[in-house]
């Protein structure tokens, strides 16, 4: 596990410390989980914008040109 100082306002810090308590958790749990919530947020976005760079559209509106003109299944109609 590695170790790294960090520097946090003091503003910041007694937010966190409080916040800490309240979730009943180490304001070391608290700090590695906020970055792990970052680092995931950051992820996901990068993955959502490279599967849109390797979207279609013209693919996308053949496959909605090819599927059936049906109507919608019982329980799956929208509310006019």
């Amino acid at each position: 596990m590695a170790n790294y100082a960090l520097r946090v306002p003091e503003s910041l810090f007694a937010y966190a410390r409080q916040v800490a308590e309240e979730e009943q958790v180490s304001m070391n749990q608290f700090f590695v989980t906020a970055i792990a919530e970052k680092v995931s947020a950051l992820k996901t976005e990068a993955y959502v914008r490279e599967r849109q760079a390797r979207g279609d559209l013209a693919a996308f509106d053949a496959w909605l040109a090819a599927s059936p003109d049906a109507p919608a299944a019982a329980g799956d109609a929208l509310d006019d």
